[in-house]
């Protein structure tokens, strides 16, 4: 028995005779790894763990606690781990509960001291913010009284118009006034989620996936269905198929270009497929398309939208990803759905910052936003290729990496049996930040996995940090432990 097997089976035992009872805070790490004689990693190891069979729970900044329901737990039947590899069929997951496990992985993003391989955001220095706030200064003087409650709520005409004319680039054909303009995409994909499911509804959503899908569910109390993810080749629409067959789906929740977090992208022929599946069924589509702007080469891809004649197909958009982060400016292109999205948006947060909205639209009319885009991109190609030889120079031989035609992550896959999980803990003790693949499921999978940001300009102490998580994971390869 392993080290961390043997603290968990000590643990459990104090919980099942009482010892620890209910609401009980553990042994912090500090303490647990000097009373034991283990490493930081292996009592990491450990609670995660524990937290996996449902007997503690983390609580942010405080430690872990017995859980309620942790002798129930301890009587039930043994159940399969997480380490085990995602079959190719879709599962229902229990009502997702990943909010606690992605604060305590995605708050080391916050420090600047960490290199924030682990980051949901591109380097703020790629974003032409200067020339960005001259729009906002020029906009914000020419407001008049009834321009502040004018949009409201489907947001600013111009910007609306101008957001229209990106899609005419793309040969989509989108009257501006059926858009919605919202507080970033996350706004819009939650309004389109609360607009077509309800409580204890099932909703497919992808596997691996991005993790804010499943915070939705868990806070809607909504139930998940994973449907595999290729890592390049996207969705499986054959297990989709299958599962629409035998669960009563609500809506689809779906990445289909520059999938987060592995970096896929569904071909025309399989989106234009998806919403063919889908419109059979009459099943709505929120497709989360928020890094389209940011793709490789001369052109960009179609939505699934464009292949939408029903108006089933919910296209969320956002600046975030390519201009201005803290601006939180997103869109929808709701469909038939529209007005429960507007009525949704009349009930929560009304509008979006109208300074805001005024200074984007300003530059994409006057700023040269094709242009930033063109360099923006470019600098993204670069960035993935520095990161993919750094992989290939620090980490296992044995090792499956993405490669993606856009975005800014990367999806590693080591041997299985690898802890994603003591890695990122382990990382964390050198000032690294990474993504650990159990944030992208419900049902805490792909442990073997980790997600990678290559949206910051290469750096000696971004190469630094990828020679110091290659040290990690060879210490947990299968492949370097025999060549040993």
């Amino acid at each position: 028995m392993k080290r961390y097997e043997q603290l968990v089976e000590l643990l459990a035992t104090d919980i099942r005779s009482g010892r620890l009872a209910p609401g009980t805070r553990l042994p912090s790490i500090r303490s647990i790894t000097a009373q034991h004689g283990l490493s930081a990693s292996t009592a990491f190891k450990a609670y995660y763990r524990l937290e996996e069979k449902g007997l503690v729970r983390a609580q942010p900044r405080s430690g872990y606690y017995v859980t309620a329901s942790a002798m129930q737990q301890l009587a039930a039947p043994a159940r399969g781990t997480a380490d085990g590899k995602v079959g190719k069929a879709a599962r229902v997951a229990p009502r997702p509960d990943v909010s606690e496990l992605v604060f305590a992985v995605l708050g080391a993003a916050q420090d600047p001291a960490i290199v924030p391989l682990g980051s949901a955001f591109p380097a703020p220095g790629l974003f032409p913010l200067q020339r960005l706030g001259k729009s906002l200064a020029r906009s914000a003087r020419f407001i008049q009284g009834p321009d502040t409650v004018a949009s409201l709520p489907r947001g600013d005409e111009g910007l609306r118009r101008q957001i229209a004319l990106r899609y005419l680039g793309l040969g989509l054909a989108q009257p501006a006034e059926e858009l919605i303009v919202t507080h970033g995409a996350l706004e819009a994909l939650n309004l389109c989620l609360t607009a077509v499911a309800q409580p204890g509804d099932l909703v497919a959503v992808e596997s691996p996936g991005f993790y804010a899908s499943l915070q939705a569910l868990e806070r809607l109390k909504m139930k998940a269905l994973e449907i595999p993810v290729h890592p390049q080749d996207g969705l499986d629409l054959a297990a989709l198929a299958d599962a629409l067959q035998r669960h009563p789906v609500k809506a689809c929740w779906f990445m289909t270009s520059f999938q987060n977090p592995t970096g896929a992208s569904l071909s025309l022929e399989k989106k234009k497929a998806l919403v063919a599946l889908l419109a059979a069924r009459d099943i709505p589509l929120i497709e989360d398309d928020v890094y389209a702007e940011l793709y490789f080469g001369h052109r960009g891809l179609l939505p699934a939208k464009a292949f939408d004649r029903k108006g089933l197909v919910m296209h969320c958009g956002s600046f975030s990803k390519t201009l201005a982060p803290g601006y939180r400016v997103g869109w929808v292109s709701p469909g038939r759905f529209g007005q429960q999205i507007e009525r949704l948006r009349l009930m929560t947060t009304l509008s979006a910052s109208l300074p805001a909205q005024l200074a984007i639209a300003d530059y994409l009319q006057h700023g040269g936003y094709d242009k930033h885009l063109r360099k923006l991109r470019h600098a993204m190609e670069s960035q993935l290729s520095s990161l993919l030889a750094a992989i290939a120079r620090h980490f296992p031989a044995d090792v499956r990496v993405s490669r993606p035609a856009g975005g800014y992550f990367v999806w590693v896959e080591f041997a299985e049996g690898f802890d994603a999980l003591a890695l990122h803990q382990a990382a964390l003790e050198l000032g690294i930040g990474v993504a650990p693949g159990p944030v992208f499921s419900a049902r805490r999978n792909f442990r073997h996995c980790l997600r990678l940001n290559y949206g910051h300009p290469w750096s000696e102490r971004f190469e630094a940090a990828m020679q110091g998580l290659g040290m990690l994971a060879r210490r947990q390869s299968p492949y370097a432990q025999a060549a040993n």
